[in-house]
C-alpha cells in the first residue's frame, strides 16, 4: 500500500522567492534559484526540502544536514553546510509559519470535504435561511430557519446551524459541529464536533432538587476566532458570552455562560472557564487551567498549565499553581518544599 500524502504542496518555490515573500535575508545570493518543493523536519530533510532550525540544541544535526534550504536565525548561520541556501530571519518561527501556509494552504485552513459548490441537494435548508452566493453547504448539513451564511463560508457535512444564527464571510463550520443562538463574524473557524451556544449550566438548589434557570442569552464570536475540536461555548443566561477578535481556543475547552474573553487570547486544551469570568486581551492560558466563576483576569496575563485560579489577577502578571499565585511566590514555595524534603531524607525520617 502506498504511503498516503494528506497534504501536498500547492507548488514549488525558489529560495529567492521565499526570501522576498518573508523578508528573510538570503545569505548567499548565488543560491537564489535553489528549488524548494516541501518543508521537512531537520531529522528528515532530503532533496528539495526546507527545514527550520531556531534552537542551538539542533546545532549538532546541522553538520549532516541534507536539504535544499534552511530557515534560521543569524546566530546559526555559520553552522549551515555549504551548498544549502540559508534564509536568515529575525523571527524564523513566524516566517516558517508563513511559508508553510503558502505551500500547504489546505493545512493552514480547513476546506470543503467534497467537490460540491453552493448548497448540496443532500443538505437540509429551512425556509427563510439566507445563503449568500459563494457559500458552500455540504451534504448532511442542516441550516435552520432565518439563519444567514456569508459568502465564502463552508458548512461541512453533518454540521447544524440553528434558527436565526448568523455566520459571516469566509468562515468554516466543521463536521458534526453545532451552532445555536450565536452570531459569528468573518473568518471564524469552528472545528469538528465543537458545540457553540448550548444552554449554560444554571441550576438553583432547593428542597425539591435542582431547579433549572432558563438560559436566554447568546454567543458572539468576533472576527478571526478559532474554536478547537470538541470544545464547548455556552450561551449567556441573560447577556451574551463573547469571545474577542483573533482569540484561539484549543480542543476540549469548556467556556461557561456569560464569559467574556478579550482579543488575541490563546487557551490550551482541557481548560475550564466558569460562568461570568472576564478575561482581558492577549491572555495566555496553559493546558488544564481552571478558573472559578466571576473572576477577572487582566490584559496580558499568563497562567501556567494546571493552575487553579480562584481570585482576580491584575494585568501583566504571571501566575501558577493550585491555588494559583504569582509565579515568584509559587517557585519560592516549590524551592522551600524541596529543601525540606532533602533535609528529611538526610535525617533518615523517611519519605515526605
Amino acid at each position: 500500500m502506498a504511503d498516503p500524502k494528506f497534504f501536498v504542496p500547492s507548488r514549488s518555490y525558489s529560495a529567492g522567492e521565499l526570501a522576498e515573500l518573508t523578508g528573510a535575508e538570503l545569505a548567499n545570493p548565488a543560491l537564489a534559484g535553489v528549488t524548494i518543493e516541501r518543508i521537512s523536519s531537520i531529522g528528515e530533510g532530503g532533496s528539495g526540502s526546507l527545514v527550520f532550525v531556531e534552537r542551538q540544541s539542533f546545532a549538532e544535526q546541522l553538520g549532516d544536514l541534507d536539504a535544499a534550504a534552511i530557515l534560521c536565525p543569524q546566530k546559526m548561520l555559520d553552522l549551515v553546510p555549504a551548498g544549502v541556501a540559508a534564509l536568515v530571519s529575525r523571527r524564523p518561527g513566524f516566517d516558517f509559519a508563513r511559508i508553510a501556509a503558502l505551500m500547504y494552504p489546505t493545512a493552514a485552513r480547513p476546506t470543503a470535504f467534497t467537490a460540491e459548490a453552493g448548497v448540496s441537494p443532500l443538505a437540509t435548508v429551512a425556509d427563510g435561511a439566507v445563503i449568500e452566493p459563494g457559500a458552500i453547504v455540504e451534504g448532511g448539513a442542516v441550516i435552520g430557519a432565518g439563519a444567514g451564511i456569508g459568502r465564502g463560508t463552508v458548512i461541512a457535512p453533518g454540521a447544524i446551524i440553528g434558527p436565526e444564527c448568523q455566520i459571516g464571510r469566509d468562515s468554516y463550520i466543521g463536521p458534526g459541529a453545532t451552532v445555536m443562538a450565536a452570531l459569528l463574524g468573518d473568518r471564524v473557524v469552528i472545528h469538528a464536533g465543537a458545540r457553540i451556544g448550548q444552554e449554560g449550566f444554571g441550576f438553583l438548589p432547593s428542597a425539591q432538587g435542582l431547579k433549572k434557570i432558563p438560559q436566554i442569552g447568546r454567543v458572539v464570536l468576533q472576527d478571526d476566532v478559532e474554536i478547537g475540536a470538541n470544545s464547548t461555548v455556552d450561551r449567556g443566561a441573560l447577556g451574551d458570552t463573547i469571545i474577542g477578535q483573533g482569540t484561539k481556543i484549543d480542543n476540549l475547552v469548556q467556556v461557561g455562560h456569560n464569559v467574556r474573553i478579550g482579543r488575541h487570547c490563546a487557551i490550551a486544551a482541557h481548560s475550564g472557564i466558569s460562568g461570568s469570568v472576564t478575561i482581558g486581551d492577549y491572555v495566555l492560558l496553559g493546558g488544564r487551567v481552571g478558573i472559578s466563576d466571576h473572576v477577572t483576569i487582566g490584559d496580558g496575563v499568563h497562567i501556567a498549565a494546571a493552575a487553579g485560579v480562584m481570585h482576580d489577577i491584575p494585568a501583566g502578571q504571571k501566575w501558577a499553581g493550585a491555588p494559583a499565585q504569582p509565579v515568584t511566590n509559587f517557585f519560592r514555595e516549590v524551592s522551600a518544599l524541596r529543601k525540606l524534603a532533602g533535609q528529611n531524607r538526610r535525617k533518615g525520617k523517611g519519605d515526605v
